[in-house]
């Protein structure tokens, strides 16, 4: 891709952090603004229960956000200390602290911009908060689900914009249940500007079972997302895999991001790490060369485990990849690390140039400054090695540049 470059659009000389892993608060409308009105109780729709706004996801009520208006919402990295020991130790509820009301920054682009002058980012990549938690809840309707993200994507593309700026790039979702919808909203969003894509990081939940992304049946989008260049993300959301929980605890559906500590120690890691064991042993890279993804929000403690497994896989079936996996999933794929991450010990698996700083601003889990992750996770590394995964590595993996 084309290094698009921003110098006409004011950035700040002390700015020179981009942030791969930033996130928006939908605004009310997010869903039902470009809905079909023809979905009715298939599609996304509010109701009133028991004095509260909940969101109704294909007649359901959608407990993945606990108060999906986001007001009041908990203050960024609020959580800070709960993950990091818990020293006071208090239950998640606790720890949340005294919500505040909704800021502007979260919902206005033009606000959020001044939010990342203040905070030194010359650039941020946007992912969905609610977004991600509507998939699953859609999967026996493929048609409700195509039409419903298609209609989110109008929106995130007139309220965010896909390029605003050149700083803020906010990155439509792609709900891949249908293949040929899939690459037709690919193209929809290629056409309005997206540089980057989101997609879900788990296999594909279709009527009667589970489908692998990587299939051929998708090589219409994967195929048009090499051809465009476009960064496709795999961001941790709704995965699929409570199901692995309820088969150890016989508590009910609902899915919820602290419901149980059996949840955090099965699933953690092991979603990202089958997808991507997927794409190498399913040979995505080789019928793609020039696919470039992401893996955002899941850490990168998994990937040194993933690539030993595939080492084995591939030692025990000689001349069944045409490069080693380890290699190309190097070439092909970068990371945003956790803060507890042990960086610079990744380095023996990873190049340092496929790591990306994603601070997850401004959820509870993340940095209470999108710059902390600097100072928290990138200390034992050179000047220059900093400097590559705080900006240079996303500059050159989005195709652009800052003068």
């Amino acid at each position: 891709m084309a290094a698009a470059a921003y110098d006409t659009c004011r950035v700040p000389s002390n700015a020179w952090v981009f942030d791969f892993d930033n996130h928006y608060y939908e605004s009310p409308d997010a869903f039902t603004r470009h809905q079909d009105p023809g979905l009715g109780y298939r599609g996304v729709r509010w109701a009133d229960i028991d004095g509260r706004r909940r969101l109704l996801v294909g007649g359901t009520v959608n407990s993945y956000i606990a108060n999906p208006t986001f007001d009041p919402v908990a203050r960024p990295g609020s959580l800070y200390d709960w993950y990091r020991g818990n020293p006071k130790r208090q239950n998640v509820r606790e720890a949340f602290g005294e919500l505040e009301p909704l800021r502007p920054e979260y919902q206005d682009h033009d606000q959020r911009l001044k939010v990342l002058d203040e905070q030194g980012l010359v650039g941020a990549v946007l992912f969905p908060t609610q977004g991600v938690g509507i998939e699953d809840a859609l999967n026996a309707d493929p048609e409700a689900a195509v039409k419903v993200f298609h209609g989110f994507n109008r929106w995130l593309h007139e309220d965010w914009g896909y390029a605003y700026k050149g700083r803020l790039f906010a990155a439509p979702y792609i709900a891949l249940i249908d293949p040929v919808a899939a690459a037709a909203e690919l193209q929809q969003v290629l056409d309005r500007g997206a540089i980057v894509v989101d997609v879900r990081n788990g296999p594909v939940s279709v009527p009667g079972g589970w489908r692998s992304p990587f299939d051929p049946v998708y090589d219409g989008f994967w195929g048009l997302a090499e051809e465009a260049g476009v960064v496709v993300a795999a961001h941790s959301g709704v995965d699929g895999y409570d199901v692995l929980v309820q088969m150890w605890e016989n508590g009910g559906p609902e899915s919820s991001l602290f419901r149980s500590p059996l949840r955090g120690a099965v699933t953690k890691g092991r979603a990202i790490t089958d997808f991507f064991l997927a794409a190498l042993c399913q040979l995505l890279f080789e019928r793609f060369p020039r696919l470039r993804m992401a893996s955002v929000e899941n850490g990168a403690f998994w990937v040194p485990d993933m690539l030993h497994r595939m080492d084995d896989s591939a030692n025990r079936n000689p001349g069944y990849f045409a490069e080693h996996p380890r290699d190309v999933f190097k070439e092909h794929v970068w990371v945003t690390p956790f803060w507890e991450d042990d960086v610079p010990s990744l380095l023996s698996d990873m190049s340092v140039e496929r790591l990306l700083l994603g601070s997850d601003w401004p959820h509870a889990e993340g940095s209470k400054r999108p710059v902390d992750f600097i100072t928290e996770s990138l200390s034992g590394l050179s000047e220059t090695d900093v400097r590559k995964v705080a900006r240079e590595n996303a500059l050159e993996l989005l195709g652009l540049s800052y003068d």
